[in-house]
């Protein structure tokens, strides 16, 4: 053999080889995503359902008021589906009000907590399930709705003690799931895709509310 097919046979040996190792990333790679499908559904499958205490909140403090089971979708979040937002709304109404109407099977809609205006939260769903809140089957799957008393028009709706409450929820939310504070992370419902509402409306301060979130996330944790 000449020098130069032997140069050759080693630039073919080194070919296969590194064809070889690419086969094998490629395959790890596709083997890691269909393990991570798999997690997904085996979590969507009736009878996966991660433990669940009755009465229980996610929110420390929060009262639990349950949501009909006709206004959200059980799931197993975020083993499931990754939480990664937050989505704000204004009932349009009082806390009693909504707290009713995600009583009512026939609203066919609830967020996952409700504040109101001294600031007392109400819990009405897991964030483990998917809340029909955002209008939107992909954000509700993705995110968490809050609820805040009172009426978009009315800047009075929005007091100290609400921002201050509604901030502590959010940030708990964003240290749970690990996405930041800011305003791709933290919408409002009339930034959600293909919605028609408009809250929480141009009296809320958005400002003033990431402002409040981020210096919760920068008290420790177990601080609340």
């Amino acid at each position: 053999m000449t020098a130069a097919g032997a140069g050759s046979a080693g630039v073919t040996r080194r070919r296969a080889l590194w064809a070889g190792v690419g086969g094998l990333l490629v395959t790890g790679a596709a083997a890691f995503v269909a393990r991570d499908e798999l997690r997904r559904w085996w979590w969507r499958l009736p009878g996966n359902d991660r433990p669940r205490k009755p009465g229980a909140v996610d929110h420390p403090g929060a009262r639990w008021v349950p949501a009909s089971s006709w206004n959200f979708r059980r799931a197993d979040r975020p083993a499931d589906y990754d939480i990664d937002r937050v989505v704000i709304h204004v009932v349009q109404g009082s806390f009693a009000t909504a707290l009713n109407v995600f009583q009512d099977p026939f609203h066919k809609a609830a967020a996952h907590y409700v504040v109101r205006k001294d600031g007392h939260v109400a819990q009405t769903v897991r964030e483990l399930d998917v809340a029909f809140h955002a209008g939107n089957r992909g954000y509700n799957e993705r995110s968490v709705g809050i609820e805040h008393e009172g009426y978009v028009g009315r800047p009075e709706s929005f007091t100290d003690a609400m921002y201050a409450s509604s901030a502590r929820l959010t940030a708990g939310i964003c240290r749970r799931y690990g996405f930041p504070a800011d305003r791709e992370h933290i919408v409002g419902h009339v930034e959600v895709p293909g919605t028609d509402h408009t809250d929480p409306g141009r009296h809320w301060d958005w400002d003033r509310y990431l402002r409040l979130v981020r210096a919760e996330l920068r008290r420790p944790a177990g601080m609340d």
